[in-house]
């Protein structure tokens, strides 16, 4: 699953998909609304949340894209694992006006590998496609992160932002389809 969230600098207010609030634990018509970042910061894993800061902090401060995995506590007291992605804008004068991104649960792919032995590779042949290839381009992301080539990570982390733009529209279309 994946979600979509929205910063708007001047109010500090989150505005998110019904996804995203449901992982992060706060009511999904106020999260739409909009939200202080600090609520959805509350929802993070202790053991995460400084380094989550810290990113994000430095993506406000220095732009670009980024992508992160940490721990979140969600709406059914389930810790689960996220892959957040995202990216700031500036102003003229670079101060950043807002920002936007994904967040992706990626539990099973971790809890999968964490079962796994070294040898074993996981049977995704029943998953669709789509979702097959976001589970492998998240396992390759994290790999490439290990390496610590910034050209093979900035390509990793388009893979996967198109890969998420894709599942998201995937999501879209079957709501629509159910509402229907």
């Amino acid at each position: 699953m994946i979600g979509n969230w929205s910063w708007d600098a001047a109010s500090d207010c989150i505005q998110a998909d019904m996804f995203v609030a449901l992982l992060f634990n706060v009511d999904p018509e106020e999260a739409e609304a909009g939200l202080p970042l600090g609520t959805f910061v509350n929802a993070i894993h202790p053991d995460d949340r400084d380094r989550v800061l810290a990113l994000v902090r430095r993506g406000g401060r220095d732009g670009g894209l980024y992508a992160i995995e940490y721990r979140v506590r969600s709406a059914d007291g389930v810790t689960r694992w996220v892959l957040g992605r995202g990216r700031f804008l500036f102003d003229h004068r670079g101060r950043p006006v807002s920002g936007s991104g994904i967040i992706v649960d990626i539990t099973d792919v971790r809890m999968g590998e964490m079962q796994a032995g070294p040898a074993e590779v996981a049977d995704l042949r029943g998953e669709p496609p789509l979702e097959r290839a976001a589970d492998f381009a998240m396992a390759a992301h994290r790999a490439i992160c290990e390496l610590q080539d910034p050209a093979l990570k900035a390509r990793a982390e388009a893979l996967l932002l198109d890969l998420g733009r894709r599942l998201a529209e995937q999501e879209r279309r079957t709501r629509r389809a159910h509402m229907n």
